[in-house]
């Protein structure tokens, strides 16, 4: 594959946790002490984030930015399975940078570690499991009758979800890696990523089965 795709799935996925981490940091500096205002402004930001990343690199890279994102697709047969371990070591090293960047912009030390202790409990890995889910059902449906309509979906979708699951869905195993790095509003324990991310790829299995034959042209 092009250079050119690696670097866009790079450069996607950091802008992505720019605009996680980033957002997160100004609105609970900005809240006054108010989570639900908080995580609503954080939750707009990753959206309107999103719909911009997809719509200008999608034409790239197809605009994953989202290991459980490229796993799905190479099942499917749409993605060169000897492409995955690249994409995936790009969204992890962008989103881990994006984290870094943010730190910088808001005068924060550059390397940290969450303490968050909330993101963990059966409750949460099953949050994730129907956060993934669901994301691939907005990815794999819009395609398959709207495909214009991908970017604005994805983008409402996770900012909807921030806050129908009790995980604020991370639904993205580079997200929830780049996460453990920061120990503000968006972070996540690293001793609490590798169920987040078990859950994710049990989504992707299940998302294989149900929505390949939901979105299956029949007669």
């Amino acid at each position: 594959m092009s250079p050119r795709k690696y670097f866009a799935e790079f450069l996607g996925t950091a802008f992505l946790l720019i605009g996680v981490v980033g957002s997160g940091i100004m609105a609970d500096a900005l809240s006054g002490g108010n989570i639900a205002l908080a995580l609503l402004a954080n939750a707009i930001a990753t959206g309107c984030m999103l719909y911009a990343i997809i719509t200008t690199l999608g034409p790239v890279s197809g605009a994953h930015f989202n290991p459980a994102v490229t796993l799905a697709f190479a099942l499917r047969g749409e993605h060169a399975w000897s492409a995955v371990p690249p994409y995936m070591l790009c969204q992890i090293a962008g989103g881990i940078i994006g984290v870094w960047a943010s730190h910088f912009m808001f005068d924060l030390p550059i390397l940290q570690s969450s303490t968050t202790m909330h993101r963990t409990g059966a409750h949460q890995w099953f949050s994730e499991i129907i956060a993934t889910l669901g994301l691939l059902f907005v990815i794999f449906g819009g395609i398959r009758h709207k495909p214009d309509a991908v970017p604005p979906l994805v983008g409402l979708y996770i900012t909807g979800a921030y806050w129908y699951t009790s995980s604020t869905s991370f639904a993205n195993p580079a997200v929830t890696i780049a996460r453990g790095f920061t120990d503000t509003f968006a972070g996540i324990n690293p001793a609490h990523i590798l169920m987040f991310i078990a859950m994710q790829i049990i989504a992707v299995f299940i998302g294989h089965i149900v929505l390949n034959w939901l979105f299956t042209h029949h007669e």
